[in-house]
């Protein structure tokens, strides 16, 4: 099993608070790779949430080639941090050349671009960008997105976030997202360690989920090329949640209804059963197999938990208005959030949803036995 923690604050918080909470469930992730996930950022880039930031770790010869490559498609650097890292890393880490977090100016041309058209430009750039550093390994690229930046590395997490000396108050921000890998392949691939990103939307599992090639299949077929470069079995959590929003125009309450939809004794009984049935078959593809606890946010800044019907993974809500956080462990968040009212936290059933809008006031539950607010 991994570790998962995710937190979403008024004021920005240090991505070491994630890194913490994950170094207390420490006993549920081997060391061998951490994931965070930074959105809704301060700082320098309080000033930039328009502009793309691009997040990876390149070679001398990757930065080369991606330089010449921004250059042609007319971006032009608005900040960037420059993580400077010793030489010999600490045991367990890869010795890399460059870890880069990027900010652009968005070419001259796209001015008057509608939103859509810049979203699907920008994804189209990071798979590109993505595809010649894995024909020529001299670069990842994990985002390339407005006011998100994404960091993954192979290593125990807080080790790799003293190496990185992540508590600088550049990196902080009021989303975080944080996953400690537990390795279950025989090579380690980046690609595969959780937050998964796609357009605004991210998520992390823990769990495994055996139905993931009909997924694949399924969405692979939707022409959508986004929907690809599949390392994990978890990455497809992300993809559906796309899926469910931008192709069917869902909310996030429909999300259970299409990856852990209602048996049909359960579903004749919903008020709107016969709509809930014809999403049933039509989406029959992406049911999911677990067990599965999937946290994840949306392009608005709302954080979110479900389980799939197993509930076999454990997952925890509490804070308190201004402050709340999702964890695998009780202890990941009383490391996090001690000063709360525990009484309130809230450990969603298989049934249940758990939401922390972006206004952070509260934890709201929804049921898939609820009624749905259908698209018009």
């Amino acid at each position: 099993m991994c570790r998962l923690f995710a937190v979403t604050s008024r004021e920005p918080v240090s991505p070491m608070m994630a890194i913490q909470a994950l170094e207390v469930m420490r006993e549920g992730h081997d060391g061998s790779g951490v994931g965070l996930l930074l959105r809704d950022l301060s700082g320098p880039f309080e000033e930039l949430k328009d502009a793309p930031i691009l997040s990876g770790i390149f070679s001398d010869a990757g930065l080369k080639r991606l330089d010449a490559t921004m250059m042609d498609l007319g971006f032009m650097t608005k900040y960037k941090i420059s993580i400077k890292v010793p030489k010999t890393p600490p045991p367990g880490v890869p010795r890399r050349d460059i870890y880069l977090i990027r900010a652009y100016e968005l070419p001259e041309e796209w001015e008057g671009l509608a939103r859509e058209e810049i979203e699907d430009r920008l994804m189209r750039i990071r798979l590109r960008l993505r595809a010649m550093g894995e024909e020529s390994q001299d670069m990842i690229v994990f985002s390339f997105w407005p006011d998100v930046i994404l960091i993954k590395e192979i290593g125990d997490p807080l080790t790799v976030a003293r190496h990185l000396q992540l508590d600088r108050k550049e990196l902080r921000a009021r989303i975080l997202l944080a996953q400690g890998r537990q390795n279950t392949n025989y090579s380690i691939d980046l690609y595969a360690c959780h937050p998964f990103f796609l357009q605004g939307f991210a998520t992390m599992t823990n769990g495994e989920n055996t139905a993931f090639v009909p997924i694949r299949t399924f969405l692979e077929s939707r022409g959508f090329p986004g929907y690809t470069g599949y390392r994990s079995d978890s990455e497809v959590f992300t993809h559906i949640l796309h899926y469910t929003h931008k192709v069917l125009g869902l909310g996030i309450e429909a999300y259970k209804h299409v990856i852990t939809p209602l048996p049909d004794e359960e579903l004749a009984e919903h008020p709107h059963a016969p709509w809930l049935r014809r999403l049933k078959q039509s989406c029959r593809p992406l049911i999911i197999d677990g067990p599965n606890c999937v946290i994840g946010c949306l392009p608005d800044g709302s954080l979110f938990l479900v389980q799939d019907r197993k509930k076999l993974r454990p997952g925890v809500v509490g804070g308190r208005p201004g402050l709340f956080a999702f964890s695998s462990e009780i202890c990941g968040l009383d490391a996090a959030i001690p000063l709360r009212d525990k009484s309130r936290d809230v450990q969603p059933m298989n049934l249940e949803t758990a939401v922390v809008d972006p206004e952070r006031r509260e934890v709201r539950l929804c049921s898939q036995k609820d009624p749905l607010p259908l698209p018009h």
